[in-house]
């Protein structure tokens, strides 16, 4: 997911760990346009955690939930359109 931060058309991704979502959160972010410190202010949730999950950063949620979805043989395909 390199290259300008706007998607065109839709795009499909594959997330099998933390760092997939990592990337694929900060695209969508920059894509529409805001800062970490502005879509942490819509979450109610702190710029440092915005900034975790970009990086993706183990945590103990996503630890389980990638572990959980390996054990199951499964992954994540995610989805972003550019037109609402």
């Amino acid at each position: 997911m390199s290259g300008s931060p706007e998607p065109t058309g839709d795009v499909w991704t594959d997330i099998y760990t933390p760092e997939d979502l990592g990337r694929f959160v900060t695209r969508l972010r920059q894509a529409r346009g805001l800062t970490q410190a502005q879509l942490a202010d819509e979450l109610g949730i702190s710029r440092q955690y915005i900034h975790e999950i970009e990086r993706g950063e183990p945590n103990l949620y996503s630890t389980r939930l990638f572990s959980l979805l390996r054990l199951l043989n499964a992954g994540l395909r995610a989805h972003y359109a550019s037109q609402p």
